[in-house]
């Protein structure tokens, strides 16, 4: 059976974040991710993982900035969704990819998701894909230094306008293209369904490969709980742990969803039914 991680910005929101470790643990949850700890010191984040034995499976370079405050404004204010794919953000990208990888050491974390972030109103992908290559190439260099994955993630237009990355087969094309070894695919199967469907062969197709490095789900098309929605998520689950067991893959599938009963007090652990255990 495929293992599952919450996902604390999204899940208990009835709860302050670091109340929200000890709410997944007693749900069962045996790992967690989340979107940015920089918020937090590393020293409380880690006593919360320690606190509740869970295990930190990912979370996310800087959208932008390179330190809390203007990591904050840059997600909340400006709108950034990463600088990987940024031209003239290079020395912003690489801070942050550092410090990233910092809390990753400290959160006894295995990968980071570098955002690759917008492109502007006119302009051509192929024209930025260059520095895209350059910087995860330099990024998945940093990260084999420490022993960490860096994932890339294609995400859906239609809740990130002007995302750069959208498709599976772009961005294993992207992974070719850099020729390292830790960099792999976030394969979230809610993007996938919106962008491109047919994901159960998309799964059969590139998880043997050994590139895709974490899954994520959510329903769609209002990205609650997997068992809301068009998806058939218990098939898909069948399909990833068939595959899985063949090819020895052994990784998560964070549940990066926004709970349907909201953030009414214990809404989320109401709505867990479909979870297998």
């Amino acid at each position: 059976m495929p293992k599952f991680a919450a996902n604390l910005s999204m899940m208990y929101p009835d709860l302050s974040f670091l109340e929200r470790f000890e709410a997944a643990a007693r749900d069962g949850f045996q790992a967690v991710e989340f979107l940015f700890p920089y918020a937090f010191s590393k020293q409380e984040l880690t006593a919360r993982l320690q606190a509740n034995g869970l295990q930190q499976v990912l979370f996310n370079a800087p959208p932008g900035g390179t330190d809390a405050a203007s990591i904050a404004e840059a997600w909340d204010k400006n709108g950034d969704r990463g600088t990987a794919a940024v031209p003239g953000r290079e020395v912003e990208f690489r801070a942050g990819v550092m410090l990233a990888l910092d809390y990753a050491e400290a959160l006894d974390c295995p990968r980071i998701h570098l955002m690759a972030g917008l492109i502007t109103a006119g302009q051509d992908r192929e024209e930025v894909r260059p520095t895209y290559v350059d910087n995860l190439r330099w990024a998945a260099e940093q990260a084999a230094s420490r022993g960490r994955d860096v994932l890339i993630e294609p995400i859906n237009t239609r809740d990130v306008p002007r995302f750069f990355l959208n498709r599976q087969d772009h961005a294993h094309e992207i992974l070719a293209e850099v020729g390292a070894a830790n960099l792999k695919v976030q394969m979230d199967l809610y993007h996938c369904q919106i962008v491109e469907g047919d994901v159960a062969m998309k799964i059969r197709k590139y998880l043997p490969t050994g590139a895709v490095g974490h899954f994520q789900i959510a329903g769609v098309p209002e990205r609650h709980e997997p068992d809301i929605g068009e998806v058939n998520y218990p098939y898909l689950f069948a399909v990833i742990d068939e595959v899985a067991q063949a090819s020895g893959w052994d990784g998560w599938i964070g549940c990066e969803y926004r709970p349907r009963r909201g953030a009414g007090a214990g809404g989320t652990s109401a709505g867990l039914g479909w979870l297998p255990r």
